[in-house]
């Protein structure tokens, strides 16, 4: 099995790195990388690092996959105008990469996590209809998807100057995504400890060394940190991530929806076990995750006007996720100026899309190889 070598730890963007000195003593146990935070990010990274023959541990503050990637719709949205101009390479990519992505959970966990690629129906004004997307008439509105309200509606296109239009895109149930990436990064070997929380990045001189937990102290000489909206609060560096809280709710008993059905106030999200997610909102709460039955309300009407066969549905469940927002809506990712200590952060609400690619970028940027992308837009440093 390799272990990261004074290559690893060589020449990064023009500053020296001092060789490789192993921090195992011969009662202490140490890994090549820790991962801080299990939610898909941290497991995707994980899971690339394994198959590189690294030694990792994911260090989780609760219970792996269990705060944003448990609450996200799982909508992969590869280009559009909800994409960052910096950021639409690296989504289409990591969408091109999705169906790959999901085949090796899928045979290394032995579970099925419901990746759709029956598409988007979008409905909005006409300035916001991408490029990419196929206008739709009426009738072909009618036959792909029958349970739409605007069908009911004359002239609906010119009287309320909105359009609907087909989005070649895919959605995945991300509770069984991020169920899958647990079991198969377990399969690959990754040691995963629950419920202990990262209070501080270990460093000696000014290279990581590990990090502290509330009880423990875990060693290696990387550290990434993924802890997603948690990821500002470790010590010595703060980045400017804050978490940005969304309300959901599933129902079910309500029509059969083959398509993803998105709007600009609410989105629908068929999964096949025919619940139907509906969501969401964009709040700055701090880390409540306590949900408004008013809100809730709000959004189911939203989505009962674009499908008006809901009446007859019922709530399944109403929560709210926690996405981890940076200043200007990018990630963070690459190393940070304490060598050793890398950051894959900030994705708000990309996560899941951005798992395969981030996973790819980061695993390149610790063993030293081409990443064949320019990171500079997402570099930390762009806060300091």
């Amino acid at each position: 099995m390799a272990s990261v070598g004074p290559d690893v730890h060589g020449r990064v963007g023009g500053r020296g790195r001092p060789p490789y000195t192993p921090l195992a003593t011969s009662f202490m146990k140490s890994w090549d990388v820790i991962i801080i935070g299990a939610g898909i990010i941290g497991l995707s990274l994980a899971i690339s690092l394994r198959k590189h023959g690294l030694r990792v541990l994911v260090v989780e503050r609760g219970e792996p996959g269990r705060e944003a990637s448990h609450a996200a719709a799982g909508m992969l949205v590869g280009s559009g105008t909800e994409i960052p101009p910096a950021l639409r390479l690296l989504a289409q990519e990591s969408a091109r990469l999705y169906p790959e992505f999901v085949h090796e959970l899928e045979d290394e966990s032995g579970m099925s996590v419901d990746l759709r690629q029956q598409g988007t129906i979008l409905i909005s004004s006409h300035s916001h209809v991408p490029e990419s997307a196929k206008p739709l008439s009426q009738d072909e509105l009618q036959s792909l998807e029958p349970a739409l309200g605007i069908l009911g509606r004359p002239s609906i296109h010119e009287s309320l100057d909105i359009s609907a239009a087909y989005l070649r895109e895919r959605s995945v149930d991300p509770r069984a995504l991020v169920t899958a990436a647990v079991k198969a990064a377990r399969h690959h070997g990754v040691d995963i400890s629950s419920g202990a929380e990262v209070k501080s990045l270990r460093v000696s001189g000014d290279h990581a060394t590990g990090v502290q937990a509330e009880k423990t102290t875990y060693v290696a000489p990387i550290v990434v940190n993924c802890a997603g909206a948690w990821s500002g609060c470790l010590t010595p560096h703060h980045f400017p991530v804050r978490p940005v809280k969304g309300q959901m709710l599933a129902v079910v008993g309500g029509p059969s929806l083959k398509h993803v059905i998105r709007s600009e106030k609410v989105y629908l999200v068929p999964r096949s076990d025919k619940r139907i997610v509906i969501g969401s909102t964009l709040e700055d709460a701090g880390f409540s995750k306590q949900t408004d039955v008013n809100t809730i309300q709000q959004l189911f009407h939203a989505a009962l006007d674009l499908v008006p066969g809901l009446a007859n549905s019922k709530v399944h469940e109403a929560w709210a996720g926690l996405r981890p927002g940076t200043p200007d809506e990018l990630p963070i990712l690459g190393e940070t100026s304490t060598a050793g200590y890398f950051v894959a952060t900030g994705h708000f609400r990309d996560g899941i899309l951005l798992a395969p690619i981030t996973a790819q970028v980061m695993t390149n940027l610790l063993l030293r190889t081409p990443t064949g992308y320019d990171l500079s837009s997402f570099a930390a440093s762009r806060f300091h």
